[in-house]
């Protein structure tokens, strides 16, 4: 079975999370669509919604319809069991790539997809974003919001990372330092940490870093 065939889905389909919440997509989250891939009718009109999409009815500055236009894709596939009759449901002009490059971009972590919905990562970023797996996709998220990442540039990283360089190496041949981030902090909070630092000899990202690091142990929902 070839990667162009097969329907290897990770990511839950139905329920809109990430577009249904107020908090990210403001006032239109009552106006997401969720797609059940156990459902015949809701496959029918996943089907729809992906060759609207594939036919460009749907602009790129649209992020919001974008994750619906990838999670239609993604219920479709897993409703139909292979990319390619995916690719044959939704009808002439939608490819096997396309319809596997946008269910992919479902298949992000549901942290990169709410910044993909916010409109802090673009949707045409996304897919080269998804190329990745494991950590170093959401490596190269952050780095896209930190370091104001072009689509080209992500789509060069993603191509290095893929060749077998290393994110961090990758990253760096755009100029981002990776793991480098600005923080506003409430003045008390800042004179703290700058005079503890100063006490220990050590710099405030340290002890940021090992704070945190506590707070994630202890917090566990990591």
């Amino acid at each position: 079975m070839t990667e162009d065939s097969r329907a290897d889905r990770r990511s839950p389909v139905g329920e809109p999370v990430v577009r249904s919440d107020p908090e990210v997509t403001g006032e239109r989250a009552a106006e997401a669509v969720g797609f059940d891939p156990d459902d015949p009718e809701s496959v029918a009109e996943a089907a729809e919604t992906v060759a609207r999409f594939a036919a460009g009815d749907v602009g790129d500055e649209d992020n919001v319809l974008m994750l619906r236009g990838a999670a239609a894709c993604a219920a479709l596939v897993r409703g139909v069991g292979s990319y390619k009759a995916a690719a044959e449901c939704a009808g002439d002009g939608v490819s096997v790539a396309f319809i596997r490059k946008w269910a992919r971009v479902h298949d992000l972590p549901q942290a990169i997809r709410r910044q993909v919905a916010s409109g802090r990562i673009a949707p045409s970023a996304a897919k080269h974003v998804a190329r990745l797996g494991g950590t170093d996709r959401y490596l190269l998220a952050w780095t896209v919001i930190d370091g104001d990442l072009t689509v080209r540039e992500v789509r060069s990283v993603a191509s290095a990372v893929n060749d077998g360089a290393d994110i961090e190496t990758a990253v760096r041949e755009t100029g981002v330092d990776l793991g480098h981030i600005d923080l506003r902090l409430p003045l008390d909070t800042y004179m703290k940490l700058r005079r503890r630092a100063s006490n220990r000899n050590a710099e405030p990202g340290t002890i940021a870093a090992e704070a945190l690091d506590d707070y994630f142990a202890a917090d566990g929902s990591e």
